[in-house]
């Protein structure tokens, strides 16, 4: 194919990614949010949203890939010629109502569990100071699941009709929102009293209930929307339409939670180099996560166009979609990541002015530079498997590359060679390039499959 033939793909692919990026930068700047105004106060406070957030991001993002499951189902549903339209509502209504039970039985469950995480936080080797920083932060962190999940299962139905705006412009509202009351609440401006972290945690909570309700609201608000809430009733409440919500949305739940708790663990081996090397690992994990999220908005996007061309039973559209996201996503990271390592000081700068927070956060952002290549193309190869619903695949490969390959390369060359904190993050590129490479292999050979034999 020539490079004007993927123009309109192009267009199309950005027209759905747009505002999904705007939206899931906007969810990742709440966290960079917090991490900066914190940062302010000094580099216990800086450790102790770090350490807090590393742990619950996993259950927040393990519970949010439950929830992805329905996007899919919904965009194959939504683009298929050959089902009546009453039944389509219906099974609209249905997919959404289960998906509200689905989001408020695991948001209960995952904050039961994590609660109980809390225990546990003085035996990860971390400074004493650092943890006693971190557990009320931790606790508001964890409560805000349930708003945040809500708002999940909106998204994810809005996305699988094609929708991708109404997320965006309520994820930047609610970003301001975050920025007024960390403002009042962490400094105690405005005749609010002087909260410190704790405030932090406040006006994340207060912002993801904003977000929840705004949305709902939106969905009530137009009518092609409302229609599926009008299906609401007792018997749709079907324990088999959430098993198979799970049975997509499983293997990405598990898929993103073995990628983040890499992070995770990542940031636990960072605390054992010192409160500076954990702050550096805040500050380059929060700008990568901004940076992620542009690719993920692609291959959020991705997954949508193939679902949805998946749906008619294009082939060659299909294809052309996701080679298109490859493209786009070669190029982006390639972009940002020069930009990471060149502006590499100036970053850790916004953040902290701790001699040492900036020279290891300068090294470890070089590292996070490197690997954004890597990362894109493991991104937008899961995207592609979730539009075919070959999901459970991803989720072997996750555990292969973050954790048999990631994890203990980032040991061996932080503490066995003695890099250091850059150390820790030279397993991400090995691990991400693995995923990469494992995940183009599995959607071309579906893709050949599915030209041979068609459609199911």
């Amino acid at each position: 194919m020539r490079f004007r033939d993927y123009i309109p793909y192009y267009k199309r692919n950005l027209k759905v990614a747009g505002p999904i990026v705007l939206s899931q930068v906007g969810v990742a700047l709440t966290q960079l949010v917090d991490t900066f105004m914190v940062g302010k106060l000094g580099t216990t406070e800086l450790a102790a949203v770090s350490l807090a957030s590393s742990i619950a991001l996993m259950g927040f993002l393990f519970v949010n890939g439950l929830l992805m499951g329905a996007t899919p189902i919904v965009g194959q549903l939504f683009a298929t010629a050959d089902v009546d339209v009453d039944e389509k509502r219906i099974q609209m209504g249905k997919i959404f109502q289960n998906q509200i039970l689905l989001s408020v039985i695991s948001s209960v469950l995952m904050l039961g569990l994590l609660y109980v995480v809390r225990l546990f936080l003085y035996n990860m080797g971390q400074d004493v100071a650092v943890v006693d920083c971190a557990i009320p932060y931790y606790v508001i962190l964890i409560i805000s699941i349930l708003p945040n999940t809500l708002f999940m299962a909106g998204k994810q139905l809005l996305e699988g009709l094609g929708n991708t705006s109404v997320a965006m412009a309520i994820t930047i509202v609610a970003n301001i929102v975050n920025i007024v009351f960390n403002y009042f609440l962490i400094y105690g401006n405005c005749g609010f009293p002087q909260m410190g972290v704790i405030g932090a945690g406040l006006a994340t909570f207060i912002a993801r209930v904003v977000m929840a309700v705004a949305l709902f609201i939106m969905i009530y608000m137009r009518h092609e929307w409302r229609q599926y809430c009008k299906e609401f009733r007792i018997g749709l409440f079907d324990w088999r339409c959430v098993v198979e919500i799970l049975r997509v949305g499983f293997p990405i739940a598990v898929h993103i939670l073995v990628e983040m708790s890499a992070f995770s663990l990542s940031g636990i081996m960072m605390g054992w180099l010192g409160a500076a090397a954990l702050a550096s690992h805040q500050i380059a994990a929060q700008t990568g996560n901004v940076l992620f999220m542009v690719v993920l908005g692609i291959s959020a996007a991705t997954t949508i166009r193939v679902s949805h061309q998946y749906g008619a039973k294009d082939y060659v559209a299909m294809r052309m979609a996701a080679n298109a996201s490859i493209h786009l996503c070669l190029f982006a990271n390639m972009v940002m990541g020069i930009l990471l390592v060149i502006f590499r000081k100036n970053v850790v700068m916004l953040f902290s002015s701790d001699p040492e927070v900036i020279r290891l956060g300068s090294q470890v952002l070089i590292m996070a530079g490197i690997f954004q290549l890597s990362d894109g193309m493991q991104a937008v190869g899961a995207g592609i498997l979730r539009g075919l619903k070959d999901v459970k695949v991803t989720m072997y490969v996750a555990f292969l590359s973050y954790l048999v390959i990631n994890l203990p390369l980032g040991y061996i060359m932080a503490f066995v060679v003695g890099l250091g904190a850059p150390g820790v993050w030279m397993g991400f590129i090995g691990g991400l390039s693995v995923a990469a490479i494992l995940f183009r292999i599995r959607y071309v050979r579906d893709f050949q499959k599915i030209e041979r034999n068609g459609f199911d």
